[in-house]
């Protein structure tokens, strides 16, 4: 069995498998590229704004609602100030803390997981 395929018909199906390799390229590598060209992604730079307005969050090891707020930071959280306050617990008796997760922002605190809309309403941090 013999297919024909004429010459412009070949041509345009060459055409759209190269087209579609490059779209395939160039949106793979576009969605890899959280960087914004210095390293440094959307999330990683919201969370170097946070410590650089004295935000401090204070945590403990065994606290589910802990777990989940450094959940929500990822490979972010390194950039947060955080005080394990089963490791400090002096400084967090000292603070004030009296349950965690609690943020510490502009010397008030705040109780409980914070969303990342409201981080950003205390702080004037822009993730974006």
């Amino acid at each position: 069995m013999e297919i024909k395929i004429g010459g412009k018909a070949l041509l345009i199906v060459i055409i759209l498998i190269v087209v579609g390799i490059v779209v395939w390229s160039v949106s793979g590598y576009f969605a890899k590229d959280e960087s914004n060209g210095n390293g440094l992604s959307d999330l990683d730079k919201f969370a170097k704004c946070l410590t650089e307005k004295g935000a401090t969050v204070y945590v403990s090891a065994y606290c589910g609602h802990c777990k989940n707020q450094k959940e929500m930071f990822g490979d972010s959280l390194k950039y947060v100030n955080s005080v394990e306050c089963t490791e400090n617990q002096q400084l967090c008796q000292e603070k004030g803390i009296t349950g965690v997760p609690t943020w510490i922002i502009n010397s008030l605190p705040y109780a409980g997981v914070q969303s990342f809309e409201r981080l950003s309403e205390l702080t004037g941090c822009s993730l974006s």
